[in-house]
């Protein structure tokens, strides 16, 4: 798989660094493009302590990436700015909603909207994992259009009947159901079993 992943300025930065280390060690995806926000350097800063743009990767992965590849929100240049590149989904984690707006509205002013774009417009899977509560009507509408134009709402809501140890096992479970979503089932995934 080809695939884009990117972060906003919505909270939960440890999700998408739980996803990152899922898809660049899984034998499955050949690339990943990655793209932050502006505004999610700043919940990473806060939530992760890792600042900067400069080693960002390296710094959430604990190692150099094998696969995954930076780009700036304003390089709208970027391969993933194209339909004609092949690409097999994007996922932003967490999506906050003024980049929902955005992308909802046609906006396509950064290369995450841009990119957003290109992926609905070639009916490729678009999962945002929204992160807010509670939704006021103009969040709701947001999410109608944009599932009405194909986009998968995912909302971060973690699980807790697994009994999860931590936050991290927490992120890392919600991470790996996201990855089921679109072909990509991780090992040490719970899956839930009735009682027999």
């Amino acid at each position: 798989m080809n695939l884009t992943v990117a972060i906003t300025g919505a909270s939960g930065a440890v999700l998408c660094q739980e996803l990152l280390r899922a898809v660049d060690s899984d034998d499955r995806v050949e690339r990943v493009h990655f793209v932050a926000s502006e505004n999610s350097l700043r919940v990473i800063a806060e939530e992760l302590g890792v600042s900067g743009r400069a080693g960002l990767l390296e710094k959430l992965l604990g190692a150099s990436p094998k696969k995954i590849t930076q780009h700036s929100d304003s390089d709208i240049g970027a391969q993933i700015a194209s339909g004609s590149y092949p690409g097999n989904g994007m996922i932003i984690l967490p999506c906050s909603m003024g980049t929902l707006a955005t992308i909802a509205n046609g906006l396509a002013n950064s290369l995450i909207t841009r990119a957003a774009d290109v992926t609905l417009k070639e009916r490729r899977p678009l999962l945002l994992c929204v992160r807010e509560t509670p939704f006021n009507r103009i969040h709701l509408r947001n999410m109608s259009l944009i599932a009405e134009a194909g986009a998968v709402i995912f909302p971060v809501m973690p699980a807790f009947y697994n009994k999860p140890a931590d936050s991290t096992e927490m992120a890392r479970q919600f991470a790996y159901r996201v990855l089921a979503h679109i072909g990509l089932p991780q090992p040490g995934a719970y899956v839930w079993k009735a009682d027999e």
